[in-house]
């Protein structure tokens, strides 16, 4: 089976507490919410202690064009790619050596908070020295699936090409998408919630041979699932000052009732029941999510605990979240054998899930 040998994550430059996060949304804010502190609860109550940004905090208090923040989003976004794929690339906590860009066949990279066209890969390839005959996969528009989406689709990559070693990249800079001008509550619930964040996994074919330090997980199986007449449950409302944020209410509810049938009938395909599952790798959405997934598949707050963690340093840094959860598991001393489910949900509305299990490749 393929497998996830390496993963690394790159913590943009501005570190801001969410209690001045807050403070700076009121500044913002004033006079344009009725019963703003009521409503700046959400800060309080979404278990979020930290988030990173791209920029500083007097960004948020100026007007930017549509023009302004996308190429500052291709600038940043091709910076911090570069550092992360390093960081991946050359991970020693898990690789026994480092493994030039050169031997990469195939980058598959994930962005839902900016445009570009070529693509951020392209502009990246420029920098670093990758071969000329690279695979280029740009994936867009999956928002906080994204990750495992990602990694679903170097499964399917890998499984057509064992011999290839495979890259994904996730990069979202959501403050770039801030509307100081929109006062909507689903915009007042961003800004309570989203950060930005980079992540790099690197998915190997069976055929490579390549040695790692631990037990590092196999992709088993991977599975999508959408739900019929949901465009509205989340996504963008792109406008001529950029992207409007959608965020339904309903989507913690919509959680419970229909991600439980999903993760039942995949693992009755492969044979696996949930109560082998050792390790729950679940994208933190929030907190309500975080809640609608233990009443969904029946789990306890100790199964969502570094989830949780991840949530509370970095907030929701949609696609690559999900893989800062799990560089925490593969930083851990997970046992050989052990089973793995990586889930995540965005727009669509839809959701990807991930069977893994650890593996000691020596």
């Amino acid at each position: 089976m393929p497998k996830i040998v390496s993963v690394s994550t790159y913590q943009p430059p501005y570190s801001m507490e969410q209690s001045n996060l807050e403070l700076l949304t009121r500044e913002l804010f004033q006079d344009k919410f009725q019963q703003l502190d009521r409503l700046l609860k959400v800060f309080e109550n979404g278990e979020i202690q930290s988030r990173q940004f791209c920029v500083p905090v007097e960004w948020y208090k100026q007007e930017h064009t549509f023009e302004e923040r996308n190429d500052l989003y291709i600038e940043l976004a091709t910076k911090y790619s570069v550092e992360v794929i390093k960081k991946c690339l050359g991970n020693l906590n898990f690789l026994k050596k480092p493994i030039s860009p050169e031997d990469v066949n195939a980058i598959f990279f994930v962005s839902s908070s900016g445009i570009s066209t070529p693509s951020i890969d392209a502009h990246v390839l420029n920098l670093m020295n990758f071969s000329n005959r690279v695979k280029r996969i740009p994936i867009w528009g999956l928002g906080c699936a994204g990750g495992a989406s990602g990694i679903s689709r170097a499964f399917d990559y890998c499984r057509a090409h064992p011999k290839e070693k495979v890259l994904v990249v996730c990069v979202e800079l959501c403050s770039l998408t801030f509307q100081k001008n929109d006062y909507s509550k689903s915009n007042l619930v961003g800004a309570s919630l989203f950060a930005d964040g980079v992540a790099c996994a690197l998915v190997c074919g069976d055929e490579v041979n390549i040695q790692t330090k631990k037990p590092i997980p196999s992709i088993l199986n991977t599975a999508s699932n959408w739900m019929p007449d949901s465009l509205d449950v989340m996504g963008w409302d792109i406008k001529n000052d950029g992207f409007h944020v959608i965020f339904s209410k309903d989507i913690p509810s919509i959680i419970t009732k229909w991600l439980g049938p999903f993760i039942h009938d995949f693992l009755l395909e492969n044979g696996v029941s949930q109560k082998d599952i050792n390790h729950f790798i679940a994208h933190p959405g929030g907190k309500k999510v975080l809640k609608a997934y233990e009443d969904a598949l029946n789990l306890t707050t100790d199964d969502t605990l570094i989830s949780r963690e991840v949530l509370r340093l970095h907030g929701n840094m949609s696609s690559p979240t999900v893989l800062y959860v799990l560089e925490q598991y593969m930083l851990n001393d997970c046992s050989v054998d052990d089973y793995g489910l990586m889930v995540a949900l965005g727009p669509g509305f839809s959701g990807e899930t991930v069977l893994l299990q650890w593996r000691d490749l020596g």
